[in-house]
């Protein structure tokens, strides 16, 4: 039977502040995976066949969203735009329990967080993909939510972003989110420890730039600089150093793994990837093994919905973009929400028109621009069947999109994949 809890906000959740204490690594890469290992590269029968087949494993821990409106379970065509939520948890698995130290075995051996969020928005035709990192010591409002054992924990007007998974897992995350950016997110997948070393491998590295040499001691990295390839546990090490680059902190190591995304969305959708079957297999088949999904995306028809509405979209039009803040100002090691430069945000994305980035490429100074760089060719984009939607059911036609670009308030950090940057590393002893 439920029980009603009183809220855990009075203990404290962060295993690490904006600047100061250390902790474990923020898990981007397996939600990384179905963004870019699934949604870019796949579409395709290969993926439809690895899909099918790990279905069962897939869903075995699947989990229903709050509200979540349901899914036409058909191949056609995928229509409007989707909102995909993907988390990083901290939880430690008995494989690889051994290398994150006091975190599985120590004090913070408690409890598993939500330390990567990031939001993956696909506009409607044309199509553009906008993926928004919400920093771990974000201080948002959390709604009431029904955690695993069935009680419910009341409504917080004021908790770190992080501790939703402890209070309603996945759907709690995904409502969190919701609320905060207004929009509905029908579709969410959980990832966990372990993931970056199996999926790095399965990819076989990506090459990412290092502008000053990086030493961490938390993570073990003492690397010169310049270009290194990171696979397996070295990609692990490369996505979860904070104290290594910028300022040290979580801003700082959000636009370093943003570098990563760049370039591995360069290498997906490249030539050495597409062209060979085994290995997007091999991808697509790791990434649905590595994975906890909301039901909504355990038809894997479904996958291969978002993946066709995506794989074309240019570097130009994929966006990764920093949740804008501002530094508490009851506690310097946390962030609050900067409301308007967000609502400004939101309104852009739902105008669907093209971004332009003023603000700076991080808002912890994790990279700077790769003055080494070839320019990335220009794209051109696949012309739309469906320049302007005709109505239906004798409603107003949607009004077509234009190509003038939308400038984001400088406030707003960020990349996107044509852009080349580089991690710049901070030696912290």
């Amino acid at each position: 039977m439920s029980k009603t809890t009183t809220p855990r906000g009075q203990r404290t959740v962060a295993r690490h502040g904006r600047l100061s204490s250390p902790g474990p690594f923020a898990q981007l890469f397996r939600g990384l995976a179905i963004v870019l290992a699934v949604v870019l590269v796949a579409g395709g029968a290969v993926f439809a066949y690895a899909a099918i087949d790990l279905t069962r494993s897939f869903t075995a821990d699947a989990v229903d969203l709050k509200g979540q409106p349901a899914v036409p379970p058909d191949l056609g065509e995928l229509k409007g735009g989707v909102n995909l939520l993907l988390i990083g948890t901290d939880e430690c698995e008995p494989d690889f329990a051994q290398l994150f130290g006091d975190r599985c075995s120590g004090d913070d051996a408690e409890g598993n967080l939500n330390d990567v969020n990031m939001l993956v928005h696909i506009s409607d035709n044309p199509r553009r993909v906008t993926v928004i990192s919400f920093p771990r010591d974000l201080m948002v409002p959390i709604p009431s939510c029904t955690d695993e054992d069935g009680n419910v924990n009341s409504a917080m007007s004021k908790q770190q972003i992080n501790s939703a998974y402890l209070y309603g897992g996945l759907s709690c995350v995904a409502s969190t989110i919701s609320d905060l950016s207004g929009l509905e997110i029908p579709f969410a997948a959980k990832v966990s420890f372990g993931g970056v070393i199996n999926i790095t491998d399965a990819i076989g590295g990506v090459d990412v730039c290092i502008a000053n040499g990086i030493k961490d001691p938390y993570t073990g990295i003492d690397w010169p600089a310049g270009m290194r390839q990171v696979k397996g546990l070295d990609a692990l090490q490369f996505l979860r150093t904070r104290h290594g680059v910028g300022d040290g902190g979580d801003l700082g190591r959000i636009s370093n793994q943003q570098q990563y995304m760049s370039r591995l969305a360069n290498k997906l959708k490249s030539q050495e990837v597409l062209s060979n079957p085994a290995t997007l297999y091999k991808l697509a088949s790791t990434a649905l093994r590595n994975v906890d999904p909301s039901t909504s995306l355990t038809n894997p028809l479904t996958l291969v919905q978002i993946a066709s509405a995506v794989k074309d979209v240019p570097f130009d039009d994929i966006v990764f973009i920093q949740y804008p803040t501002y530094t508490d100002p009851y506690d310097a090691n946390r962030v609050v929400p900067d409301y308007e430069d967000a609502d400004t945000l939101w309104a852009a994305l739902a105008a669907n028109q093209p971004l332009e980035l003023s603000g700076n490429l991080s808002d912890g100074d994790g990279v700077v621009v790769d003055e080494n760089a070839t320019p990335a060719p220009a794209e051109t984009p696949a012309p739309s069947e469906t320049a302007t939607p005709e109505a239906t059911d004798g409603a107003e036609p949607t009004p077509a999109p234009t190509s003038s670009a939308i400038a984001l308030p400088s406030g707003i950090a960020g990349q996107t994949a044509a852009q080349a940057t580089c991690s710049n590393g901070n030696v912290r002893e």
